[in-house]
């Protein structure tokens, strides 16, 4: 067999295994609810409780930190990320949580934050000059 087949094979085989792993984090989007009668791994897009209360001991354990969020639908409910806090995670404006749900828990493995924009403020006072 010629060299360009082996290596024409070997590419294939790489690409379906990448498109394969790819496909594991192709979780949809759902609301808690979903989750809950799925029990498969989703994402949730929410807002931060900052009236409940957020736990998080380094000393105890760096992997552990819970809050509450809101879904879309307004439902509120306990998350439990595995992971460390996240500087700044008080002004966050929304989260989105990748996980699933274990109980009446949603246990997140990743998490992404909108933080407001340092330019917001000048974004204000710029269009009400305008006005």
């Amino acid at each position: 067999m010629k060299k360009i087949y082996i290596i024409a094979i070997i590419m294939v085989g790489v690409a379906i295994v990448m498109l394969t792993s790819a496909a594991d984090d192709m979780s949809t989007y759902a609301t808690f609810a979903d989750a809950q009668h799925s029990g498969e791994r989703v994402k949730i897009t929410g807002q931060l409780s900052k009236d409940k209360e957020m736990y998080y001991n380094p000393e105890e354990d760096p992997n552990y930190f819970s809050f509450y969020i809101k879904d879309a639908e307004g439902d509120e409910r306990k998350v439990v990320l595995l992971s460390e806090k996240p500087q700044d995670f008080e002004l966050s404006e929304q989260i989105v949580l990748t996980g699933s749900m274990k109980g009446d828990e949603f246990v997140a493995t990743d998490m992404l934050m909108k933080c407001p924009s340092k330019y917001k403020d000048e974004e204000v006072y710029i269009k009400s000059e305008a006005g």
